[in-house]
């Protein structure tokens, strides 16, 4: 695995929110997850040191951590 830069991808990704420590994007290039290489369909970043996640559709997801954040991509 490796480190994944939101920015290297911004032209591919629509920021959702952003509530300053948290972000959430759409992924309208079909950018790969570094986590499994499958096109992801949301992608959701914290900084924040607990997250609690909505409940979901059951959809698969990844995630990753790297120095800057933990990146969720969801399926």
């Amino acid at each position: 695995m490796s480190r994944f830069d939101v920015h290297d991808h911004r032209h591919a990704l629509k920021q959702i929110r952003d509530t300053g420590s948290t972000k959430l994007w759409e992924n309208r290039k079909e950018v790969r997850c570094p986590v499994c290489d499958a096109p992801f369909v949301r992608l959701f970043t914290t900084r924040e040191t607990g997250t609690t996640f909505p409940e979901s559709d059951g959809a698969r997801f990844c995630l990753l951590r790297d120095d800057e954040a933990i990146h969720l991509f969801r399926h």
